[in-house]
């Protein structure tokens, strides 16, 4: 057993972020600056589109997306249950109410749902990419176009994912990642918002600070002017150039993570491909998966301890989890608000059940990842439920007694 406790994850900052920090705090740019433009510049290209506005987180990233499409009270914005809280949460702070569906038993949204749930009140679709691979976005977007349907990507997983060819970003109206200090790069906190329509980006960018005209963070320039206009009302969502300093050198070693996060990923399904009391992340066609997570599921039935009780037998061999996602109907808010319940969405409270995800992050090294697969082994073998035999038309079987 591990003598040191193996967080969920860190982060992983070099010396290039660190001297670049620095050289933000000895200009004088603390705030939205050069390096902001540079940063925005950078993931433009690395994306494959034509805008990019950096703003200071991915919450911030959606709302403001969802706003200059006109989302507001009366309207109808469907997402999926397994997600994060903030994927929802924008709808509200609109007015708007988020429309939650099931998704498949492969984590993504469900289309089938999506397609069901769509009404003459539907505004947006804001499907996940979830764990860092890429949801079906051709039927969606297919679905979406056909209805006149904006689609709003929440990729806060899928920063350097691949979807037919194309990198997550270039496909959607606005497309939006996070920078959180886990994700699979950081600027600590922070997001990024890309667009191939210039309208849209036009009106992102201007609600992205105080919906203020045009350049006005070169006000305090010797090329500003004091004189600015408010066009309408905005945020104060903007990134700041120490965030943005981060983000340069992150974004330079982010296919470099991948390759890690990848490298990890195969020793645990190496590991655990032989275990039935684990299921292991799908993979889908026509797809990267970066492995933002390596969610895995506990099966009913196959093991004597629930998932709560499994966390618990990690945690005493000093290896940390997490769980994403509690599924957003489960939420006091949602269940309370708009009337959510658990057998609306039986796929998610299937999955949920039995979910969580283990440590998987650049900085892990080998032997940790070995320590990982040491423990879960352990932990699953001290409380597998007995195989029985039996006989089933005259040949001898084993099964699990819970099965039977």
């Amino acid at each position: 057993m591990r003598t040191s406790f193996l967080p969920y994850c860190l982060p992983f900052i070099g010396e290039e972020e660190i001297a670049e920090v620095a050289d933000s705090l000895r200009s004088g740019w603390l705030t939205t600056g050069p390096k902001v433009q540079r940063f925005e510049r950078d993931f433009a290209a690395y994306a494959g589109v034509k805008h990019a506005i950096a703003v200071n987180s991915c919450t911030a990233a959606l709302h403001i997306s969802l706003a200059a499409l006109d989302i507001g009270p009366g309207d109808e914005v469907i997402v999926p249950t397994l997600t994060f809280c903030a994927t929802a949460n924008v709808v509200a702070h609109l007015g708007a109410t988020p429309l939650i569906v099931d998704v498949d038993r492969n984590y993504q949204l469900s289309t089938e749902a999506v397609m069901r749930a769509i009404g003459p009140r539907t505004k947006a679709i804001v499907p996940v990419h979830y764990a860092g691979q890429a949801c079906s976005l051709q039927e969606i977007l297919a679905l979406a176009g056909s209805h006149g349907i904006p689609v709003v990507e929440d990729a806060a997983h899928a920063a350097g994912a691949d979807y037919q060819g194309a990198k997550i970003g270039s496909h959607g109206r606005a497309v939006c990642f996070s920078f959180y200090a886990i994700k699979n790069m950081t600027t600590g906190e922070g997001g990024m918002i890309t667009s191939n329509d210039d309208e849209l980006a036009a009106r992102m960018r201007l609600l992205s600070l105080h919906g203020m005209s045009r350049d006005a963070w070169k006000r305090y320039t010797e090329a500003g002017s004091w004189y600015y206009e408010v066009i309408e009302p905005g945020y104060k969502y903007n990134m700041t150039d120490v965030q943005a300093a981060l983000g340069i050198h992150q974004l330079r070693r982010l296919d470099g993570f991948i390759r890690r996060r990848l490298e990890i990923a195969a020793i645990y399904d190496a590991a655990f491909s032989d275990l039935p009391e684990i299921l292991l992340p799908p993979r889908l066609p026509g797809r990267n998966h970066t492995f933002h997570l390596y969610p895995i599921q506990l099966p009913a039935g196959r093991l004597q301890l629930n998932r709560a009780e499994f966390i618990e037998e990690l945690r005493a061999r000093n290896i940390g989890t997490s769980v994403h996602f509690i599924p957003l109907h489960r939420h006091p808010f949602y269940r309370e608000r708009y009337g959510y319940r658990p057998e609306h969405f039986p796929v998610a409270e299937e999955i949920y059940r039995g979910l969580l995800s283990l440590p998987i992050y650049p900085k892990m090294t080998d032997q940790d990842a070995h320590d990982v697969v040491a423990a879960v082994r352990e932990v699953v073998g001290a409380s597998r439920i007995p195989a029985v035999r039996y006989f089933e038309k005259g040949v001898l079987r084993d099964s699990i007694a819970a099965e039977l």
